[in-house]
């Protein structure tokens, strides 16, 4: 039977192929890609090729990307839907914003005593609900290895977060997950977070001391850690891990061990 998206699709595909050599290069710069089998890498590499003809990188005066890096972003972002099918998990947004260098972004929070406080914060990264995503280049230049941080997996993370509405941690689960399972896993990791920065604000914590900030940022660097640093999260908190694993429907670990790059014991303490 005919189909106008699966046409569209190949439609796609074809005016937007690219070589062996070029797919060759993005897996030897995103070390994190490592130990994909074939169908899986060739499903992403069509999916990466599919998110940049339908969404806008616009770079920022200062900043000159080329194919290879528009690939590369393309790859981190595919990469956490590779086991999900195609529901339109990155709706909401058209473009991608990117800057030559962290930026200034305003910032707003309305304390206990109802004191509005303003101030400019530096940032390497923003998804703004219904809105675009906005990537320093360092940031997104600095990802795609095993070593627990990804900008564009973290932002993308917040625009899943987003699909339920405002950021809170809790993305739209499949329906065989529990919300009180999930919601638990993330809550004890998130309070023991807390408890060991409550103690010691420059604690060793075993995870991006940033998860802490609130249950959408641990999200988000949960998401990262998932993808690009699974052995440590697994190690500080399993259960968040398999909640993650359940939501991604991937085992990033397996393919971590595959590649050999898996951290020491000495790092991990």
């Amino acid at each position: 039977m005919w189909s106008w998206r699966a046409w569209k699709r190949q439609r796609t595909l074809r005016r937007h192929a690219i070589s062996e050599a070029q797919w060759a290069q993005v897996r030897q710069a995103l070390p994190m890609l490592d130990g994909l089998k074939p169908e899986q890498d060739l499903l992403l590499r069509e999916r990466s090729l599919l998110f940049l003809a339908e969404k806008t990188l616009t770079a920022l005066p200062g900043l000159e990307v080329t194919d290879l890096d528009c690939l590369l972003l393309a790859a981190q972002a595919q990469l956490p839907l590779l086991g999900l099918a195609e529901l339109g998990w990155y709706k909401g947004f058209h473009q991608i914003v990117l800057y030559p260098d962290d930026f200034l972004s305003p910032q707003r929070h309305r304390d206990p005593s109802g004191v509005e406080h303003e101030w400019d914060a530096e940032h390497s990264g923003e998804a703004w609900q219904q809105g675009p995503v906005i990537l320093a280049w360092p940031g997104v230049a600095a990802s795609g290895g095993w070593d627990g941080y990804n900008l564009v997996i973290h932002e993308l993370a917040h625009k899943l977060d987003m699909l339920n509405g405002d950021a809170n941690g809790l993305p739209p689960l499949h329906h065989h997950m529990r919300v009180t399972e999930w919601a638990e896993a993330m809550q004890h990791a998130f309070d023991d977070l807390n408890r060991q920065l409550d103690a010691d604000e420059h604690a060793q914590t075993p995870i991006d001391p940033y998860a802490a900030e609130n249950p959408a940022e641990f999200f988000a660097v949960a998401s990262e850690y998932f993808f690009s640093a699974p052995d440590l999260l697994i190690a500080a908190y399993p259960a968040v891990y398999q909640q993650l694993q359940a939501f991604y429907r991937q085992d990033p670990l397996q393919r971590l061990h595959a590649s050999g790059a898996a951290h020491s014991s000495a790092e991990q303490s």
